[in-house]
Formats: C-alpha cells, structure tokens, sequence
C-alpha cells in the first residue's frame, strides 16, 4: 500500500514501520537544562520482530493467569548518565510506502542538528555520505522512528550481552559466543517475562540500558523521521534488537512548552501537541505500537518532575543542587500517551484532615455479573488491576494535587475537595480504576485547554479554579473518565477521536451527578439542561465548519487501515482549525445519549462495564462498540438499529442527523 503525503495539506504522517518491528520498551535517561531550553540524554528501545511478536501474542492471548497479584514496589535501580559524544553516522534513503511531494526541499542534515564524524568509528565509516558498496544500502533493513525537531548525536546498538547475570536469559543450548542473534534471543526473553516478574523486569532494562555499545549505527533523519539500519542486516530479524539513541530535544520543538508559570518560575510541560510526543523523543507514534516505559529525570534540586508513571516519585539528590527522579509504566500503551511537567510546582494537601478522607457513597445501580470481573483478560500480557480483586473494589485511588505556589489556596478549597468524590463516582459508575494512582496538576496560563489525561497525571487550567465548584468539577470528571475511554482503551486509528472525547463527555455528567449525591430527579433535570447548551453549540459549529470537519469517521471503511510496512496518515491531523472544533465531543456525545435513551440507562450502562472488562487494555474501532452493544442488549430493544446505519448515518456523514430533538435532548 503507496501512501501519498503532501507537506503542503494538513494531514500529519506516522512514518515508523510497524509492520515490521515494534518497541516494546523505552528507556529515557535525560537532563532538564532551562538555560537553553532542552532536554539531553538518551533513549534506549528494546524490540520485536513484528511476525515474531504476532506470532507470540496469539498464542499467548488464549489463556494466562497471574501467579501472583500483591501489590509490590520496584527498588529504584542506580542509573549512571552517559556522556554525549559528537559521533554520529548518516546515510541516504529510500523507502516505498510513502511518497513524499517536498517542494525545493534541500539537504539541511546541519540544520536538523546531526553532528557527522568523519573519523572512523567501531569500524564503520562515520560520513554522512559513506553507503556499504556490497549492499548498495537499500538491501538492509530499514527502522524508521517517528522523529521531528530533534539533533540526533549519535545511534548505536547496545551489548545487552554484557550485562552481569544475563545468562539466564539466554537458552542452554545457545552457543556462548556472543552474535546478533545472542543478543536479539536475550532481548526476545526480557520483553516477554511474565507479567508477574515485572519487577525484575524493569531492573533488567535499567541494567540493560546501561551496557557499553557494540557498533555504531548509521542514520539519518528528515522532517518526520528518523531512519536507521546496520550493514548487512536485511531483515527485522536480523535487526539490532536493542538500540541506544542520544539526542537532545529543540527549544522550538513543539512536542513540550518552555515557559513560566503563574509564580513566573520556569517551567516545561507537554501540551498535546497535534505532533504528540516526537519532538521529545525518537519513537513509534502509531497507536498499535503499545509499550511500556521508564525514565529517569535530572533537574535542579529546586524543580519537581511529574510524569506519566505508577510510582509516585521522590527525588533522589545526587549532589549539590540536582535531583534525579525515576518514573516507570507497566502497562503497555501508545508513547503518545506519555506526559511530563518539570517545574516548582508546590503539593497541595488539605490542612484539616487526610485527601483520602472517606467519602459518603450511595450505590450506583450495580449487578455483581456485569462488573467485578477477576479472571483473565483479553489483552497483551501485564499486571492488570482488573485481575487483583483488591484493586477492583478501591473506590478512591491514591491521588495528589501540584500546583504553583500562588494558587495553593484556591486549590485547597476547590480541586482538592472534589477529588476523592469524582473518583468514587467513577468507580461506582464504570468499576475498576485502571491506574493505580492519580496526580492533577494546575499548569502554565498558556495551556490552551481546560484539561489533558495521560496515565497516573491530569493537567488542569487555571480556569477550572474560578467561580463555584461546578466548572471545576465536570472538567475534572471529564479528565477522569478519560482513564477508561482514551487510555485504557484507546482507538486504532486516531481519526475517530469521539471514541475518547465523544465517550468523556457522555461519562462527565453522570460521574458529576453522583459526586454530587443529586437525586434521580436533580441528576435528570441537570443532564437535560447540559444536552440543551450542548445542542446549541453544535448547531453553531455544523453551521459554521467545513463539512469534511463534521465526520467523525473520515476514513469511513478504510479506518484502521496502514501501509504494508505500517505507516499510515491521520487526516486533518495538522489541522489549525480542528483544536479549536467540538464536533468529536459534542455529535459523539449525542449518539451515545441517543443509544442511552433507546435503550434505557440501565441497559446502557450495565453493558458499558461489560465492554469495559472486556476491551481494557486494547485498542477498538467504533465498530468493535457498535457490534457488541447491539449483540448485548435484547431484540426488543434494538429498535431497528444496526451497525450500519449508525455509522452511516452518526459517524460517517456530514451535519447532525435527522433524528428528533426528542430523540436527544
């Protein structure tokens, strides 16, 4: 499949070749430098052959039970920084998925940042124009990372061999000589321990992460990606299986925000860029390229790094005046999903008694089959709260506000409050809480949002503070229940993004009401008065958009689909008009307050946790929801509704569709 991108239109490409090879964990060791505005240090993927990796997990996926579901703390591994060398290798390259119309584009390997050497290193030729005469370098196999705004120092493959105590990774039958193929087995086995044996798991990419390089690799990158091969290596299994990147990111790469905060102290966070997170480390941005990561951060004593993580980290003081701060993720997700804020953020705790005070819950209608599964999974292989009965009863999970110092106060008497009583809705709402822990942090006033989830951290708008506890607290569900719709199930292909805000919104106003402890009545009265605001904004907005930016599936029977190598292009992805545009939120939340009134609230909901048990974890197309719904609920009550015609007539068209208002509001 020839993909076709034309830089001048607004569709944003996902270059890494996923087909073929899959990361599945990274590994940042990077440093925070607010003087020049970049983070510098290194990243290391452990891999898969992509059929390899196929082949595992449909074998695997039929049946596994977790030895054991304690919970149980990681020992931060001791990490050691590497120096950045000015080596790198560079080469030219050609690839057949994608066809790239660049207008004069000139060779700007300087302007991108890459450093060549012409010495000779670990016996390859370092020039930027050297190419293997034996394979004429279009033989090898080629990695492509999703890459932008990024100097690339150096590429090089990483000894795993080396690493003490390795061996038991390794096959008794295997020859000791170290080779390619040792090192790419050891790597087959460290990604694939058993979900129980993540601890030793994570130590061992710690440890990995490490070990001295065995070669440098050639590379080179352009306005998107980043390429990279070995000499005679002409296949993924071949490939170098562990691979070690250093770089630094750009001061105007806009995958992060350096600015200052509401205290006019320095500060960097990420801000959901419509480029995700490429410009702050090489990676695969596809959703499909589900990993697990972890990373070390060194800062100024002075500043405090959140991020995406199951630990809830302390600084670790490495001398006078730096901090380092170590964060690890478990649970396999897209690298999109990634999220960091380094800054002097204060914590904010309620003064008179514990954030974790006790909350007075009513019981959200509930059968004990439609919910609190324990048993296996249908996704890949990790430690999974939904198979630990203790987590699927915790109601409130551990959770801290940060904020900057000047809105401490406001913080204490709004956002902290309504915290423990958002999560308690939820969990009596949809079940399980997918994340352990939970940090909400008040960011920049730049932040062009009133709200953005990512694993374990919310980022809050200062606006959500103001007035009474109502705009703060529906934002905050939003937030919230993207913990379940969004992260823990994400959609396959980034166009159908009402599967995450579509779904948010849906779930906002019933968690809202049942923090609120609001009677049937109350909770109806208000929901009806929010469809009626709701209707009248997306009127406004189908009135005054482009039609092609009204369709919540644009790709329509082509969605989900890739190139053969795996590249695929999220259209409008690079729109300027689409942050600005509620058509995902608010026609996404109409069609499921439509299915919820045909079907009734009960039905509705009672089938919602069933499709959460069983999808969590996964990546899901709207047909995948569509066709469950209908198969769970009875024939009486599906009205004549079909797959078909819901995509036609919600997802797949322009406008808003004819159905009666009463239908909806």
């Amino acid at each position: 499949m020839e993909i076709k991108l034309d830089p001048s239109r607004d569709d944003l490409p996902l270059m890494a070749n996923t087909s073929h090879i899959l990361v599945k964990h990274y590994v940042l060791d990077l440093d925070v430098d607010f003087e020049s505005h970049v983070f510098e240090g290194t990243i290391v993927l452990f891999c898969e052959d992509g059929n390899r990796f196929k082949k595992q997990t449909s074998s695997t996926k039929e049946t596994y039970q977790l030895a054991s579901n304690k919970a149980c703390k990681f020992g931060t591994p001791e990490f050691c920084h590497l120096p950045m060398t000015n080596a790198s290798t560079t080469f030219n390259v050609e690839y057949n998925d994608f066809i790239i119309y660049d207008k004069g584009e000139e060779d700007a390997s300087d302007k991108e940042g890459n450093h060549d050497n012409q010495e000779q290193a670990s016996g390859i030729s370092s020039s930027k124009y050297c190419c293997d005469t034996q394979n004429h370098g279009r033989e090898d196999f080629l990695l492509v990372l999703d890459c932008c705004d990024l100097s690339v120092l150096k590429v090089e493959e990483v000894d795993v061999a080396a690493v003490p105590g390795i061996e038991k990774f390794t096959r008794p039958s295997k020859p000791t000589i170290v080779s390619e193929e040792l090192r790419n087995e050891i790597v087959h086995e460290l990604v694939t321990l058993p979900a129980d044996h993540w601890r030793e798991q994570l130590d061992y990419f710690a440890r990995c992460s490490q070990a001295p390089s065995c070669g440098e690799l050639f590379f080179d990158t352009d306005t998107w990606s980043l390429q990279i091969r070995k000499t005679g290596a002409q296949t993924a299994t071949d490939f170098p299986h562990a691979i070690r990147i250093c770089y630094k990111t750009k001061p105007e790469g806009q995958s992060v925000t350096w600015t200052s905060d509401q205290s006019g102290r320095p500060c960097v966070y990420t801000m959901g860029s419509p480029i995700n997170n490429r410009a702050l480390f090489p990676c695969q941005e596809p959703p499909v390229a589900m990993s697990t990561w972890q990373a070390t951060v060194r800062a100024a004593a002075s500043f405090v790094v959140l991020m995406s993580g199951e630990n809830s980290a302390k600084p670790t003081q490495l001398h006078e005046g730096c901090s380092s701060w170590h964060y690890y993720v478990t649970m396999p997700m897209p690298a999109s999903t990634f999220a960091i804020a380094v800054g002097c953020w204060t914590e904010v705790k309620l003064e008179t008694c514990s954030s974790n005070e006790p909350v007075i819950e009513r019981p959200f209608p509930l059968s004990e089959t439609d919910c609190r599964y324990v048993g296996v999974c249908g996704h890949m292989e990790y430690p999974c709260r939904f198979q630990n009965a203790a987590a699927t009863t915790q109601k409130i999970i551990p959770h801290r506000v940060f904020a900057p110092g000047c809105l401490k106060e406001v913080c204490q008497e709004t956002l902290l409050r309504l915290l423990a009583p958002c999560l308690s809705a939820a969990h009596s709402v949809l079940g399980t809480h997918p994340f352990s822990r939970l940090d909400v942090l008040i960011v920049p006033a730049n932040f062009s949002s009133l709200g953005m989830a990512s694993p374990h951290i919310i980022f809050l708008s200062q606006s959500t503070l103001t007035g009474r506890s109502h705009l703060c607290g529906t934002r905050l569900c939003h937030e919230i229940a993207h913990a379940w719709f969004g992260l823990a199930i994400g959609a396959r292909d980034w166009t159908e993004e009402w599967l995450s805000e579509g779904f948010a919104t849906h779930l906002e106003d019933v968690f809202w009401a049942e923090a609120q402890q609001l009677s049937p009545y109350e909770a109806q009265e208000q929901q009806e008065l929010r469809a009626c605001l709701r209707w009248h904004r997306l009127q406004d907005e189908m009135r005054n958009s482009p039609e092609e930016m009204q369709v919540l599936r644009p790709s329509k029977e082509k969605t989900g689909h890739m190139s053969d190598s795996g590249a695929s292009v999220i259209k409008h992805g690079l729109s300027s008009e689409k942050p600005f545009m509620q058509v995902h939120y608010l026609k996404g939340y109409f069609l499921l307050r439509f299915l919820t009134k045909r079907l009734g609230h009960e039905t509705y909901f009672s089938f919602l946790r069933k499709f959460v048990h069983k999808f969590h974890g996964q990546l899901i197309l709207s047909q995948d929801f569509l066709q469950m719904l209908l198969e769970n609920i009875p024939e009486e009550k599906r009205l004549g509704l079909s797959v078909e015609n819901i995509l036609q007539d919600w997802l797949e068209s322009s406008g808003i569709p004819k159905v009666h208002s009463r239908c909806l509001l």
